[in-house]
């Protein structure tokens, strides 16, 4: 059993309360956003599963430090980067981690996405990029 010392992040609150804006945010609808995130929290659990039944234990299972982010929230904060592109250091801004647990979380939940769904399906999640850096030219 995992225990969270967060609450669930802003965005996480505000999709709950505007569904509709899904697509908007983070490039699913809300039903694909819920079957997607809990797809990727069984196998993040059976993988977790896998590494501590070879793993030699040192100390008691369920010590050490506890993550700042639900694992849909960690989902999620990969789907936002994945359609807007931000820097880590913004991710972890709106998130409540720092730069370095966002880079963390994005690099390890692409993996989990990339095995549950085919690479042209995490590029439609992709936000189609614009002219250079987005900024037009005159």
């Amino acid at each position: 059993m995992e225990f969270y010392l967060t609450e669930m992040s802003q965005l996480r609150e505000y999709i709950e309360k505007h569904p509709s804006e899904t697509q908007r945010l983070v490039g699913v609808d809300y039903e694909q956003l819920i079957e997607l995130s809990g797809l990727a929290e069984r196998l993040h659990k059976q993988k977790q599963l896998a590494a501590e039944q070879r793993k030699t234990r040192i100390i008691k299972a369920g010590g050490g430090r506890q993550p700042k982010l639900n694992l849909s929230d960690q989902v999620l904060l990969t789907l936002v980067y994945l359609h807007h592109l931000p820097t880590f250091q913004m991710l972890g801004v709106q998130f409540g981690v720092s730069e370095s647990a966002a880079n963390y979380i994005f690099h390890y939940w692409l993996g989990i996405l990339r095995e549950l769904l085919p690479a042209s399906l995490v590029e439609q999640v992709k936000k189609k990029p614009q002219n250079g850096h987005g900024l037009k030219k005159y």
